[in-house]
């Protein structure tokens, strides 16, 4: 999937955060959703205009936006 097809950003609106197109739904918010278990129906019950593609729309766009990031080891125990 291509995510560029349903989410872009517009500085106007949610203050530049990625949006899906034709709503105000932030992707961030979506992914929250996902994470926390919702499921694609509790999500078009609850806020109706979030569709199952904006799902696998947000799932592309997390993977394209980590791909290329750094990172350093998380999930390490602290030293004592």
């Amino acid at each position: 999937m291509d995510w560029r097809e349903h989410i872009y950003s517009n500085p106007e609106i949610g203050f530049g955060k990625p949006i899906f197109r034709g709503t105000r739904f932030k992707v961030e918010f979506v992914l929250k959703l996902m994470a926390a278990g919702w499921t694609a129906e509790q999500m078009a019950d609850e806020y109706p205009g979030i569709e199952p593609q904006h799902l696998r729309a947000a799932a592309a766009f997390a993977v394209d936006m980590m791909k290329d990031e750094e990172y350093v080891a998380i999930g390490q125990a602290k030293a004592a």
